[in-house]
């Protein structure tokens, strides 16, 4: 004669047998819902907000950016091209293209220092610009474009042409680097407090040891436009996202 813990027992064992079977008579009920259900990918439009807070700040003094080139001249070497010129064009163009700012020219500028770092901490100078100007803010930095050579020898594979047979061999390949190397400061023209610094590079390899310096400029350029827009004006970029429906 069974006990009252047998009892117990031997009740929860039926009632977990019952249970098994009530789940596997179920499956193929939610099975379809299952299996029905399909993914979508989604794409969205996202803001992204400027780096800087434009509230009340409506002009912009663009200062004469430090050449730190290699070459020191700030000329591409065998071109009657200046790059901190062009760069400082381009900057004028685009601010007042994409931008509500208006740009206010600085005129020439002769800096107490060379030195980035220095510069960045000399509030005075820099609050002196911005009551010359009248600017809200004043933009500047550094530049440096640089020229490689980066031909050399690579390995290929080759049919002969006698013998039908695969070789390998060297060969020499030319190609051009051509290196941007930006680093974009902005200060209160009020205060001479430096607001926002960042470094942005772009490097862009082309075949052939005469490819033309001043298109790989302007491609480094074009590659961090977006970046450079991104410290005053809003811009929306793309995302994927993945919906689970039935």
């Amino acid at each position: 004669m069974m006990n009252n813990k047998q009892l117990g027992n031997q009740a929860n064992s039926r009632s977990r047998i019952i249970f098994v079977w009530i789940a596997l008579a179920l499956a193929p009920a939610f099975a379809p819902v299952v299996l029905a259900a399909t993914t979508t990918e989604v794409k969205l439009t996202l803001p992204v907000r400027a780096r800087l807070d434009l509230t009340g700040r409506k002009t912009i003094a663009p200062a004469p950016f430090i050449m730190v080139s290699r070459e020191g001249e700030g000329r591409i070497p065998g071109r009657d091209v200046d790059v901190q010129g062009e760069f400082e064009r381009y900057i004028f163009k685009l601010v007042r293209r994409e931008t509500d700012l208006k740009v206010i020219e600085v005129g020439p500028l002769s800096y107490p220092t060379y030195d980035l770092d220095m510069l960045g901490r000399d509030q005075d100078f820099w609050r002196a610009l911005g009551e010359r100007t009248e600017a809200d803010l004043i933009l500047a930095g550094s530049l440096d474009f640089d020229i490689q050579d980066r031909s050399g020898y690579r390995r290929e594979e080759y049919v002969s042409p006698f013998d039908g047979q695969v070789y390998q061999r060297q060969v020499l390949v030319e190609e051009t680097g051509f290196e941007y190397d930006i680093v974009m400061q902005v200060y209160d023209g009020q205060t001479g407090e430096l607001l926002y610094s960042d470094n942005f590079k772009d490097f862009k390899q082309y075949e052939g040891e005469s490819a033309d310096p001043l298109v790989g400029m302007f491609q480094n350029l074009y590659s961090l436009e977006d970046r450079i827009l991104g410290i005053f004006s809003q811009k929306e970029v793309e995302a994927s996202r993945i919906l689970f429906s039935q």
